[in-house]
Parts: C-alpha cells; sequence; structure tokens
C-alpha cells in the first residue's frame, strides 16, 4: 500500500470515530446552516479537525482544501477532505454518510479514501494502481447500455436556478433505464459506481470534497468520469456524469440537450 494511502485510511478511520461517537447526541449538537439547505455540524468541524491534524503529523508542509476549513498550505501536494459527506443524512438518522479524502499531486488525483463508518467499508485507490473495497479489487460493471442500468443522481438542492434542467435530465433518462437512486452523499455514490453496485451516476453543481475522491476510485476501476458534455471541465462546474464506458457514452447523448438548452439561457440574459 501507498504510504500516504495508508496515511488517509487511519485519517478517515480517525474521522468516523468522531461521527459514529455522536450518532445518537445529534440532538446535542449545534447545527448552523451555511446556506440555503447547506448544513454543518458540530461533528462535521470536529471530524475535520482531527483528520487534518492526523494527516499533518506526517505531511507538515502539504496544503489542504477541506469542507469546512477552506484552502491553507502551499505545496505540490493537496488534501481534498469532506469529513462527513451526507450530513443531512446524519442528522436525520438516515444511515448514508461517509468521509472522503483525496490527495492531488500537481493537480492530478494520486490517492482517494471513501469511508462508510457504519457499514465500515472502505474504498481506496492509488493512481496507476487500481481501486479496492475492503482490500480485494473493484471494477465498475460490464453493462453495455442504460438498458437495464442502475443510476445514481443527487438533487440540485442548493442551486435551485438548476432545477429545470435537472428535471428535463432526470425526464430523458428515466425511460432509458431501469432505475434511479438518490442515497444523499455523492461521495458515497461514486464509490458505489466504482464498485459495480450501479452503472452510472451524475449531479449538478458539486464541489471538489464531494467528489475527487470519488472520480479516481471510478478511473481506477476502468469506469469513464466527465462533465455533463464529456469534457474535463467538472472540476471546475461541478456537473458530472460517470459510470462504466458504454453507460457514461449513453448518458451523455441524453444530457447533453437538457444542458445546452441551460446554457443558450444563460448567455440569453442580459
Amino acid at each position: 500500500m501507498h504510504p500516504m494511502l495508508n496515511i488517509a485510511i487511519r485519517a478517515a478511520r480517525e474521522g468516523a470515530r468522531v461521527i459514529v461517537r455522536h450518532l445518537d447526541r445529534v440532538d446535542t449538537l449545534r447545527i448552523d446552516e451555511k446556506s440555503r439547505n447547506d448544513f454543518v455540524s458540530d461533528v462535521d468541524r470536529m471530524a475535520e479537525r482531527v483528520i487534518i491534524d492526523t494527516l499533518r503529523r506526517s505531511y507538515p508542509d502539504h496544503a489542504v482544501l477541506a469542507e469546512e476549513g477552506g484552502a491553507s498550505g502551499d505545496s505540490e501536494y493537496q488534501w481534498v477532505i469532506d469529513p462527513l459527506d451526507g450530513t443531512t443524512n446524519f442528522l436525520h438518522g438516515f444511515p448514508q454518510f461517509c468521509v472522503s479524502i483525496a490527495l492531488k499531486h500537481r493537480g492530478r488525483l494520486d490517492q482517494a479514501v471513501v469511508f462508510d463508518p457504519l457499514r465500515q467499508e472502505l474504498f481506496t485507490a492509488t493512481r496507476g494502481a487500481g481501486a479496492q473495497l475492503d482490500g480485494k479489487r473493484i471494477r465498475v460493471t460490464r453493462r453495455h447500455s442504460l438498458k437495464g442500468a442502475l443510476l445514481g443522481t443527487g438533487f440540485p438542492f442548493q442551486q435551485i436556478e438548476h432545477m429545470d434542467t435537472y428535471l428535463e435530465s432526470l425526464g430523458a433518462l428515466m425511460p432509458q433505464c431501469a432505475g434511479i437512486r438518490r442515497a444523499g452523499a455523492a461521495a458515497l455514490d461514486l464509490a458505489y459506481v466504482a464498485a459495480g453496485r450501479m452503472d452510472g451516476f451524475w449531479e449538478f453543481g458539486l464541489s471538489p470534497w464531494d467528489f475527487c475522491a470519488g472520480v479516481l476510485l471510478i478511473r481506477e476501476a476502468g469506469g469513464m468520469v466527465s462533465d455533463l458534455r464529456g469534457g474535463e471541465g467538472y472540476m471546475d462546474s461541478g456537473d458530472i456524469a460517470c459510470g462504466t464506458p458504454r453507460v457514461h457514452r449513453e448518458m451523455l447523448k441524453f444530457l447533453r440537450a437538457p444542458v445546452l438548452k441551460r446554457e443558450r439561457m444563460a448567455a440569453d440574459k442580459p
């Protein structure tokens, strides 16, 4: 195992311990609304602090980009951290949330960890070395088309301006596949695509800490990742589509029209 991945796993487990300790004490937590439908709790802050402290004990000079603390440091190595992806789920006792940690080296995704503290499932990847679930190699499914495919998605609950475009994309894809699931933790959804539990996933307006680890997992598991037009702009836009190579290709056929319509409407605004 790559030494930096080993440290990332240790940090993810330390953060998860904080989360699990507070599962039965949600009513005692301070909860703030950062923006519309975007919540942060004491658990998010505590887990992030523990994760960063663990990483910096081994790599004190590395930069950090974390959901709650923002960006800090200047280095060719940058840790991208979501201490609790699925905060709203956690606060409601809905059992779908995780810790997500990625490492970028000179701008390229290099290491990834997604850890589900309830199921104790550990998804990991190292660039060029494949993706694993609990130490066993994982691959995306062999599905060749949307027919019979199970897709994941996320609602644009914060960016209501994307809702019409999202509903068009949902309406376009739903008749083409076997089902669509929305569980509320994007990092875990992406890990599920890598592990073959879903055949594809798309969402609008994600942040880097939501998807960086999942992107590397999917790529190392043989899948494809792009923005909704098939390009590399998802790092900036947060609009992401991924899946098995053929499912991903078919998804883009149905996603392009709503996205192009959104872009035309934005261009027409004064």
